[in-house]
């Protein structure tokens, strides 16, 4: 039986035309529609606009309504392929990652460097290796680009200009495509652990801040003041903090005393914090914050928001971000 695969436009550069203001999205899934059916192959593809926006335009209310369209829509397709600008592609796939926890059929995001009426572009390759990863029965939330196929919460944009622009981060790409076809690594594929429940809420009220020699803590102090619930930070190395001329610590400890969520990651794009290391490690532990692991920013960042609108019991906020909810971490042991 052929596959029916779902479409979903959100623009980005793969939809792009050119005006006088720049590249902006402006092609319809109709007017796509001739090129999306020559890389459908056998599968049969039915198409819908969501939006028309540069990725930079896309918030978290856009990422609450995608979920509940593919939510909706999962018993009717074989897979779901959507069409999304780079720029926070990955921020997309991470937070859609937690929003359809265990849904049923493969879910997949994608995009390109070039718009798809440029001859040369990477958009018709990309949306042929999402077309066909939806109709492999593989369920889940995933990102192609560039002949690869990457777990949604584990891909990072890594590169601006490349066609290679993503990469699988501290995770085994779930698929490559080369002569030999489509190679998919099933015990990359995270278990389904339950039934699927759209969960589209979310928190706004999260921040993300990265350390830099000379931050100050004042700026910890204007987010509490400003109502922010969540904090997830971008520390140095394996998870280090200033503790001394500056106590950026003995701060995080306040806010979290005032009922504030903080998470500590690292700058360092592979391999993850390891916070019981160094004395700035374990003191941050020590007062309570949660430690990322190897987990991206992206897939940090949207698990905090995604966890705050779910609760605010600091218990079950604590419970929640420590597991390994959609393979986006591992813990070490």
């Amino acid at each position: 039986m052929r596959k029916k695969i779902l479409i979903i436009n959100t623009g980005g550069t793969l939809s792009a035309v050119m005006k006088e203001s720049g590249l902006i999205p402006g092609l319809s899934i109709y007017d796509m529609q001739k090129e999306l059916r020559m890389v459908s192959g056998d599968v049969d593809i039915e198409i819908e606009d969501f939006c028309s926006l540069d990725s930079a335009n896309i918030f978290p209310e856009d990422w609450s309504a995608l979920a509940a369209r593919i939510g909706e829509s999962r018993n009717s397709y074989d897979g779901i392929v959507v069409i999304h600008g780079t720029d926070t592609l990955a921020y997309t796939s991470s937070m859609l990652s937690f929003m359809l926890r265990n849904i049923g059929i493969p879910v997949v995001i994608t995009g390109s460097q070039l718009s798809i009426t440029n001859p040369v572009a990477d958009a018709m390759e990309n949306c042929r290796c999402a077309i066909h990863m939806a109709a492999s029965q593989i369920p889940g939330v995933f990102v192609a680009f560039n002949r690869k196929v990457m777990l949604g919460c584990r891909a990072s944009k890594v590169r601006s200009l490349s066609f290679d622009a993503f990469e699988s981060i501290n995770y085994p790409n779930i698929a490559t495509i080369s002569s030999l076809g489509m190679k998919i690594d099933t015990a990359a594929v995270p278990e389904r652990t339950g039934i699927f429940k759209l969960s589209n809420a979310y928190s706004d009220k999260v921040c993300m801040i990265k350390m830099f020699p000379g931050i100050h803590r004042s700026l910890l102090e204007s987010l509490a003041d400003q109502g922010y619930k969540g904090l997830y930070i971008e520390a140095y190395g394996i998870g280090g903090m200033p503790f001394l001329k500056h106590d950026f610590i003995s701060t995080l400890d306040e806010l979290i005393k005032g009922g504030m969520t903080v998470v500590v990651g690292t700058q360092c794009r592979y391999e993850g914090s390891k916070m019981d290391v160094y004395e700035t490690g374990k003191r941050t532990l020590e007062i309570g914050a949660l430690e990322a692991h190897d987990m991206t920013g992206e897939a940090a960042l949207t698990k905090l928001m995604w966890i705050l609108g779910m609760t605010q019991d600091l218990h079950e906020i604590r419970d929640y971000y420590s597991i390994n909810m959609a393979g986006e971490m591992t813990v070490r042991k």
